[in-house]
Parts: C-alpha cells; structure tokens; sequence
C-alpha cells in the first residue's frame, strides 16, 4: 500500500457541519487516484465523489456533502490508484486539524 502523508487545512466554527466545507487531495504519486472511500465509523465505507479521478502530480477540490451535516468530526480515508495499489486507512478529525490530504 503506498503511503499516506496528510495535514488537514479546515476551519470549523462546529463539530458537525461539513456541508459548505471543501478540503483538497493532493496527488503526489505516480498513479491516478480511480476513488476515494470515506467513513465515519471505520465499518461502513462510501465513494466520495472525484468525477473522472485525480491525475498523478494534481490537486483537486473536494467539498463534503450536505448528508454529512449530522456527523461527527472524525472519518476514515483511502484512496484507490491506477495501478491497482490502495493507501493506508488514515483517520482525520476535521475539528482540530487543517485540511490538505496528500497522497506520496
């Protein structure tokens, strides 16, 4: 799996709204990313929502969705590359940290 390298860049003035928020994946690697998964519970994972991919070396704006207006601050990310290689599960908690996911 390759490795996952992140500082969160997000200002939160609640623990639990994320509907207007947006954050950026930057990809460092070689590889596209094909998806993203996200969870709040580490059980249950969904697609977040990155069109056509990230090309290798590009950055994309992400903004959660108004289902998430309920959640909590903390969830689990992985993306999946080109290459058929996955990262590392990461957990991010959105309240105390900026948000800039980097994959290397």
């Amino acid at each position: 799996m390759r490795g996952l390298l992140c500082a969160l860049a997000l200002l939160l003035t609640s623990s639990s709204a994320f509907a207007e928020y947006a954050f950026q994946i930057e990809n460092n690697t070689d590889s596209k990313i094909d998806a993203i998964v996200v969870s709040e519970d580490g059980e249950n994972w969904g697609a977040f929502d990155i069109g056509a991919g990230i090309a290798a070396g590009a950055t994309a704006d992400l903004t959660w969705d108004s289902s998430t207006d309920e959640s909590g601050c903390t969830w689990y990310f992985m993306a999946s590359f080109a290459d058929g290689s996955e990262s590392d599960v990461v957990e991010f908690d959105f309240c105390e940290e900026e948000l800039v996911i980097q994959f290397d």
